[in-house]
């Protein structure tokens, strides 16, 4: 069914973001709650990326793109929060329409960016298990570079393409976005104009930004799996395998927050329960991110207690 004429209707000029609740004696409560999350996520992704860039030891692939994770994740969360605190500080629902296509270019991109450093990680930890005497040719500092470099590319260019796409749409009547952010399908759904391009693009995008690295992963911890399994002793089994802990939770974490709203059966869809994913995989994960790297890694626990000027704050 084709999308309502054009003619005689209301060109949108703003949405309006209905937030998390729509109940007004909750919204301090959110602001509290969300601005302490916020918080603590820019602190201790700043703390990562400090303790990595300033200690030697930690000048090696893993470390290299867990900093860019780290700065990613901020750069992600970055990108609807402070919208959303802006909003309900001055009791306010509205977002530009050029305001709410940037927010919605800087969380594909940085989205997109965080799965492709997540699938980068798992091949740096397939690399180092599977191959370990090519360890240091195949995760060269050139090849990193130029690894993250594609990264920036294979998801900036898609997210800028998807954007300009939505400027050619025309919005008018509703205006109303039921989430704290400029979700794509909804508001194409706001759209009296045809948005089959952009229902291809997202469809597109979500093979590019989540299909492919997650295939890359599964791929990478199968033959880690295999290779960890080869060894004799089970303590060189649980080291070797331990290296790859802190990367897999992040990515059961991340991905599994994913698929719990989106491989649903359609019927069971809500607003709700979408806000409620993207709460976690948008502010939570971001958040526990720095806690799962530096509490299960000795290496991390070291450099963040140089970077305070002692290790026994930091180290058990």
């Amino acid at each position: 069914m084709g999308k309502p004429n054009r003619v005689n209707q209301t060109i949108v000029s703003d949405f309006l973001l209905l937030g998390l609740s729509q109940w007004p004696e909750e919204q301090p409560l959110l602001f509290g709650v969300f601005l302490g999350m916020y918080l603590v996520t820019m602190l201790g992704n700043l703390l990562i990326i400090l303790a990595i860039s300033s200690d030697p030891h930690l000048h090696t692939p893993m470390y290299f793109f867990l900093a860019n994770l780290s700065f990613t994740d901020a750069c992600f969360t970055s990108a609807s929060v402070p919208k959303m605190l802006a909003n309900i500080h001055r009791r306010s629902q509205t977002i530009s329409y050029s305001g709410c296509l940037t927010q919605l270019y800087f969380l594909l991109m940085f989205g997109g960016l965080d799965n492709c450093l997540l699938a980068v990680m798992a091949y740096d930890r397939y690399v180092a298990i599977c191959q370990p005497l090519h360890y240091s040719t195949a995760m060269s500092p050139h090849l990193c570079a130029l690894m993250l470099g594609l990264c920036w590319v294979l998801t900036n260019c898609p997210a800028l393409m998807h954007t300009l796409l939505l400027t050619r749409v025309v919005f008018c009547g509703q205006k109303a976005i039921s989430h704290f952010y400029c979700d794509p399908s909804a508001l194409l759904k706001l759209a009296c104009s045809d948005t089959h391009i952009n229902e291809l693009m997202i469809i597109a995008m979500g093979m590019l930004f989540l299909a492919v690295p997650l295939m890359l992963i599964v791929f990478s911890y199968a033959r880690i799996s295999q290779a960890v399994l080869s060894i004799s002793s089970s303590g060189g089994r649980w080291k070797a395998f331990s290296t790859c802990g802190s990367h897999l939770t992040m990515v059961l974490l991340f991905y599994g927050s994913l698929m719990g709203v989106y491989l649903l059966p359609p019927s069971t869809h809500s607003a709700e329960r979408e806000s409620r994913a993207a709460v976690l995989y948008m502010v939570v994960i971001p958040m526990v991110n720095p806690f799962i790297y530096s509490l299960r890694n000795r290496d991390m626990k070291e450099a963040l207690g140089r970077l305070f000027g002692g290790r026994a704050f930091f180290l058990p």
